[in-house]
């Protein structure tokens, strides 16, 4: 999304962040929207149809053969413009004619056509609006925020991360999550990738792992053409429509016009087909405690087949990046992962014998923490031969055993661990409190079990007293009793 000089006065982010406020008011009195799970959705894919339009007038500008992808009065410069049409006139326009042909858009197939994007993103969405007079008022407040000025954009991006993290929130209560920014920096950060890369998030969510790393690679003064390489190179895959719709309204709002997002499921392929479509990097965070269909369990070798998602999930990026000389990989796991056996400690064999283990980080207790208290941590490999694994514990700050809504992880708490990493190269490790390293050998003698503790920790449970581990007990029960109280306070003044 370039910038270019517009005759329109440039929108302040008091006034943009006022078109926000006035915009989820108007959406708070509609009958047919209940909470943040109905309102988001509702205002992403009038932002993105907004957001649509006015590229579809900059591709005009600089390619004239360029072909709309919807006719004239589907268009936003026009109906969104037509003042008049309110109430129950604009609920029939907006049900019966603009939604239904939006499903029906379809381009060429490549990857990025803002054609099937079109078709894919309005492939589920429906209006959930009953009043059409408020519908009109959001129109055109939406209407008021242009996507041609890089500092808007830039802007709305804020506005939007914030209100992805209040739908998190309220989605957390029905059972889903979405990773912590801070994890995600630290991942993309110590993965690196790098413009020309091919980065993938096969189970992308609401885009924060790609946002992330478009960020990471534009950072500082690049060329124009490593641009284009950066939004090329980007790929995600996600199975539920609406965080589609919201990952593609993400992507767009940190610049990539072309977003390469693919709905569906990134294990119903074969390893042998997801081998020859290889990437360079991935770094993701997939579901925990899911599984998979039997039709999906056939993609895989008899061996490895589990049904356990996360399984399979590390098995599929391991083929993904593995013709990639660079191929390397940031993955989040739960403690499941480093201790189980059977089919699970057959896959880490394979992973340890054609790819490198370098780094596991074990993340603090409490990291999705009140939306769930699964213990996780991030596996760092790459193509090339099995050396030593380092782990590396994270420790909670000071005083503290968990975290909560109001006091969740800072990026900060990884700088120790980034200070130890040792660049690049990761050259010049030592082990110290929360660092120490295994060799592949004491690692396969003990049944591949990863699931290792700290042995410079002081506090390792086999090492306390009985007493003190009770004692850690009841105050952790404590912890977790106001941490529900507070999810019910919330949820109170939710529902008021």
């Amino acid at each position: 999304m370039s910038a270019r000089v517009t005759a329109k006065e440039p929108t302040t982010q008091a006034r943009l962040q006022s078109v926000i406020k006035t915009s989820r008011q108007i959406m708070r009195k509609d009958a047919g929207l209940n909470g943040e799970l109905d309102r988001l959705p509702q205002l992403a894919w009038l932002l993105f149809l907004k957001a649509f339009d006015d590229l579809e007038e900059e591709r005009a500008l600089v390619d004239e053969a360029y072909e709309p992808a919807l006719p004239q009065p589907l268009r936003w410069s026009t109906w969104a413009h037509e003042k008049s049409v309110t109430g129950a006139p604009l609920i029939a326009f907006v049900n019966e004619r603009l939604i239904p042909h939006l499903r029906t858009v379809h381009g060429s197939g490549r990857p990025g056509d803002p054609h099937d994007t079109l078709g894919h993103v309005f492939a589920d969405v429906r209006n959930r609006m009953q009043s059409g007079h408020l519908l009109r008022q959001l129109v055109d407040q939406v209407d008021k925020i242009s996507f041609t000025s890089r500092d808007e954009v830039h802007t709305m991006a804020m506005f939007y991360e914030t209100m992805l993290k209040e739908m998190r929130d309220a989605a957390g209560d029905s059972g889903e999550f979405y990773t912590p920014r801070p994890v995600i920096r630290f991942v993309v950060d110590q993965v690196d990738p790098r413009p020309g890369e091919k980065v993938l998030d096969p189970a992308c969510g609401t885009g924060g792992f790609l946002s992330e790393a478009y960020r990471h690679m534009t950072a500082g003064d690049i060329s124009a053409a490593d641009h284009e390489k950066v939004s090329a190179g980007l790929r995600g895959i996600e199975k539920k429509g609406l965080p589609y719709l919201l990952c593609q309204m993400n992507l767009l709002l940190q610049g990539v016009d072309r977003p390469n997002v693919t709905e569906g499921n990134a294990l119903i392929h074969p390893l042998s087909e997801v081998k020859r479509d290889g990437v360079d990097v991935v770094m993701t965070n997939p579901p925990f405690g899911g599984e998979e269909e039997r039709l999906i369990l056939e993609n895989f070798p008899t061996t490895f087949r589990t049904s356990e998602t996360v399984w399979l999930f590390l098995q599929s990026v391991m083929a993904r990046i593995e013709k990639s000389p660079r191929g390397r990989c940031g993955i989040v796991v739960p403690n499941s992962v480093l201790f189980d056996t059977g089919v699970g400690g057959r896959i880490k064999n394979d992973l340890l014998t054609r790819f490198n283990l370098h780094t596991v980080v074990r993340l603090p207790n409490g990291v999705f923490a009140p939306y769930t208290l699964i213990p996780s941590n991030i596996l760092f490999f790459e193509k090339g031969e099995q050396g030593p694994v380092w782990f590396y514990e994270v420790p909670p700050p000071e005083g503290r055993k968990n975290y909560t809504k109001t006091k969740p992880m800072r990026y900060e708490e990884f700088e120790p661990c980034q200070r130890w990493w040792g660049g690049a190269s990761r050259e010049g490790r030592v082990e110290n409190e929360q660092a120490w390293k295994v060799d592949f050998a004491d690692i396969e003698a003990g049944g591949f079990n990863l699931d290792l503790h700290n042995p410079h920790r002081p506090d390792a449970l086999d090492q306390r007293p009985p007493a003190e581990l009770v004692a850690e007990l009841i105050q952790t029960e404590k912890e977790l009793l106001a941490v529900y109280e507070e999810m019910q306070a919330a949820i109170a003044e939710f529902e008021l």
